[in-house]
């Protein structure tokens, strides 16, 4: 792209005269230590930290089908803006949140992630789920240097300098959840059952899993994938063939279904007197948050796969626990006192932490000073000690296996011994230490 301005430019250099010249020589000159001068203040793109504030974006879905796990994030960055404004804020500057709701659309993530860089001028942005939402924003922010922080589990095949990338890569979610399910311990699954919504992530994820299952020895034909469109609401049919595949035994589901169709999803599998004695579902996007708004009596023993869990016994996330119970309540969101935490929002939060402790080690908010210094930047999080890799822009972290609890939270079945480097291109001989 340079090198078609450049030729652009020297095309029109010999239609001017030398005054013509010379005139536009000292503009271009006069410009270029202009962005100089304000280059330690900004973060690429235009954005604007002058003054006593710097301004973030929040691009997270406050309407429509992920509304059900987008709105919790956006509490928590703005409890974690909060905090760090309580303390001081950033470089001397207050944090200034620009909330915008893309609304479930994923062109209007695009549309929003350009208004919140060009027009709002933030210095960085925290938002998406989906990772076709991520998709749609990433030309956006690689265009226009900005700076992206994505907190939700993702199918990898994906690195650029313009986003963090805090959520579990397949070898840090996927893969640890297929182990614990074929091991003795888990229960020596033989037959998956791999069910979906259809866009990228499911399709990745299972094409990685269908991969790795065949790789340990699992014949094709125990292997099932199905997809359904988002907002899918019936699953009378789908949910007749898992039962009717489970009667061969040692079936499980890995679901990664989004949004609110889990609702029916889990209240059709028990209407149908499946069970996870009989059949678990191994979930990858079903945490806390999900299951405040449903039935939780028939889902108890079901398992979900992450990097944090609410019931953490640690005391970084007792105090994040009780802090974001008192921040819903004191602001008068909706579920109050007892709203929950989960794995997206413990890393939304973290992410504002990393940060704003990037560009306090960089002593500035421009993208490439920041990236710089969060490789190899530690955090005491929620979910215990982590670390930003030294070359990709992604989070060291613990595995973990959760079981659904009569009360919506989870017991830890399992934990992996150590953090787990992150894979973002996954292969199958690429081995995590666990």
């Amino acid at each position: 792209m340079t090198s078609f301005i450049f030729s652009r430019t020297g095309l029109l250099f010999k239609k001017f005269s030398a005054a013509a010249l010379t005139i536009l020589s000292l503009g271009l000159l006069a410009a270029c230590n202009s962005g100089d001068k304000k280059s330690d203040a900004g973060s690429g793109g235009g954005a604007d930290s002058s003054g006593n504030t710097v301004k973030i974006g929040v691009l997270h879905s406050l309407s429509g089908t992920m509304a059900i796990s987008e709105v919790s994030l956006k509490d928590a960055v703005q409890m974690a803006v909060d905090e760090i404004n309580a303390s001081g804020g950033v470089l001397g500057k207050k944090i200034e949140p620009v909330i915008v709701d893309p609304a479930s659309d994923w062109d209007l993530f695009a549309e929003k992630a350009k208004e919140l860089l060009i027009d709002k001028k933030v210095s960085a942005v925290f938002g998406c789920w989906t990772s076709v939402s991520r998709k749609s924003v990433l030309p956006v922010f690689e265009q226009n240097n900005g700076l992206l922080f994505y907190p939700v589990q993702y199918e990898g095949e994906e690195s650029s300098k313009n986003i963090v990338y805090s959520g579990a890569v397949p070898n840090q979610q996927l893969i640890p959840a297929a182990d614990y399910l074929m091991s003795p311990e888990g229960g020596n699954y033989k037959r998956f059952y791999l069910l979906g919504t259809d866009y990228v992530f499911p399709r990745t994820a299972n094409k990685i899993l269908k991969a790795y299952l065949l790789s340990k020895g699992i014949p094709a034909e125990n292997i099932i994938e199905e997809y359904t469109p988002f907002h899918h609401q019936d699953y009378q049919t789908i949910v007749s063939k898992i039962k009717k595949f489970a009667v061969g035994g040692k079936a499980c589901v890995l679901s990664t279904i989004n949004g609110d169709s889990n609702i029916p999803f889990y209240k059709e599998f028990a209407n149908q007197g499946l069970t996870a004695a009989t059949c678990p579902i191994m979930a990858f996007s079903v945490a806390e948050d999900e299951l405040r708004a449903m039935d939780t009596e028939f889902l108890v023993g079901h398992l979900a796969a992450w990097n944090y869990y609410q019931s953490l016994d640690l005391p970084e996330n007792k105090q994040f626990v009780a802090n974001f119970k008192a921040f819903c309540e004191k602001k008068g969101l909706p579920g109050g006192a007892k709203r929950v935490t989960d794995d997206p929002i413990c890393w939304a939060y973290t992410d504002v932490y990393l940060w704003a402790k990037a560009a306090e080690k960089a002593g500035s908010f421009d993208v490439a000073k920041v990236v710089d210094a969060l490789h190899g930047l530690s955090f005491d999080s929620p979910a215990g000690n982590v670390k930003m890799d030294d070359k990709v822009n992604h989070l060291a972290k613990y595995a973990m296996i959760g079981e659904i609890k009569p009360d919506g939270q989870f017991n830890v079945i399992w934990k992996s011994k150590g953090l787990i480097d992150p894979v973002p291109f996954f292969k199958l001989d690429s081995t995590a230490k666990k």
